[in-house]
């Protein structure tokens, strides 16, 4: 096991959690572990955390991912998980719960995530949202670099390359964009009440934690003005600053307010860490949770530095895999809080 810290691909996440609404006896406070299931994207895999496991390279995950912290962390409470699979995959949006998900030419689609649900399974943690609204082609819509050889792994295209990536903000609230945008919220919502239905489908006697989305701008924007530690560039790389308050409020706040609304519509409990993870954003310095824009993360494939794509670092990962720990134990066990 390992020592939990305290303190293509993209994803992010950080995370809410969807949990069924009745506590119960944790089965394992009788010996008998928890046939559980992780779902999720690059934010669960662990893109860019060091080192890759190798036999899961075209998913780019991580030997030490956000399940591997949850399943530590409750052990300590006592929670025994059996994981029966870990099928998390960057890149992956929330239809490839139910349908084949594209690695690349000449690889084999990764199968529906679904497969790995059983009768028996009794947990299902799952993380994905960003890339349904289409994360990635906002970015590479407001990155001049995004588009060209820097966003090389980062396979979605901008919503509109005619459109200068300076004009983003405009383009996504004033253009053409905002009606993609709206399409795209849309879809998000049909997916996710998609989702419940097959995981309960699947597997009809499991609890359900969502984990979505970590913030990834702070409140206070001009936070990102500050360059990366290491003097490598800014958090945001060249997303221009009229464009930061928009990817907070317009997308990430947008999609977990999403997320919370069709918990409740499923009749499930939601917690928030979108709230939890100001101080630890993209733009926080040292205290930051999620690798800068482009930043070099610590992993290597095919011998290339693989850049952050605003995913959870070592240190989100253990963040969020604490709090979802937490949450898991008190409100689908009703234990006490550590």
């Amino acid at each position: 096991m390992r020592s939990v810290t305290t303190s293509r691909s993209l994803c992010t996440v950080t995370a809410a959690l969807l949990v069924a609404l009745t506590p119960t006896t944790p089965a394992s406070s009788a010996g008998e572990p928890v046939p559980t299931v992780f779902l999720g994207d690059g934010a669960v895999a662990g893109y860019g955390i060091a080192p890759l496991d190798e036999s899961r390279l075209p998913c780019v995950r991580a030997a030490e991912n956000l399940p591997d912290v949850i399943e530590d962390q409750l052990a300590d409470q006592s929670v025994l998980l059996d994981v029966t699979a870990d099928v998390s995959c960057a890149g992956a949006a929330l239809h490839h719960v139910w349908e084949e998900q594209d690695l690349g030419d000449g690889v084999t689609p990764a199968p529906p995530q679904k497969r790995a649900l059983t009768k028996d399974t009794r947990l299902v943690v799952a993380g994905l949202g960003a890339h349904t609204v289409g994360l990635g082609r906002i970015l590479k819509q407001c990155s001049a670099r995004l588009r060209g050889r820097d966003g090389a792994l980062l396979p979605d295209e901008a919503v509109d390359p005619e459109s200068p990536a300076a004009d983003c903000a405009a383009y996504f609230t004033k253009g053409a964009g905002a009606g993609w945008l709206t399409k795209r919220f849309e879809q998000a919502d049909k997916d996710l009440e998609k989702l419940f239905s097959e995981i309960g489908s699947e597997s009809p006697s499991a609890k359900v934690v969502l984990v979505g989305p970590p913030r990834l701008v702070p409140e206070d924007v001009t936070r990102c003005r500050a360059a990366l530690p290491d003097g490598g560039g800014r958090p945001l790389a060249d997303v221009p600053e009229t464009a930061w308050g928009f990817l907070d409020e317009q997308v990430q706040a947008r999609l977990n307010s999403l997320m919370a609304a069709r918990a409740r519509t499923a009749g499930a409990h939601f917690v928030d860490l979108y709230a939890a993870t100001g101080a630890a954003t993209a733009c926080d310095g040292t205290d930051r949770a999620i690798g800068g824009l482009l930043e070099p993360s610590g992993a290597t494939l095919l011998h290339q530095r693989l850049p952050w794509f605003l995913h959870p670092n070592e240190t989100g990962r253990d963040a969020n895999g604490d709090a979802v720990a937490q949450s898991i134990a008190t409100a689908v066990y009703g234990l006490a809080p550590s």
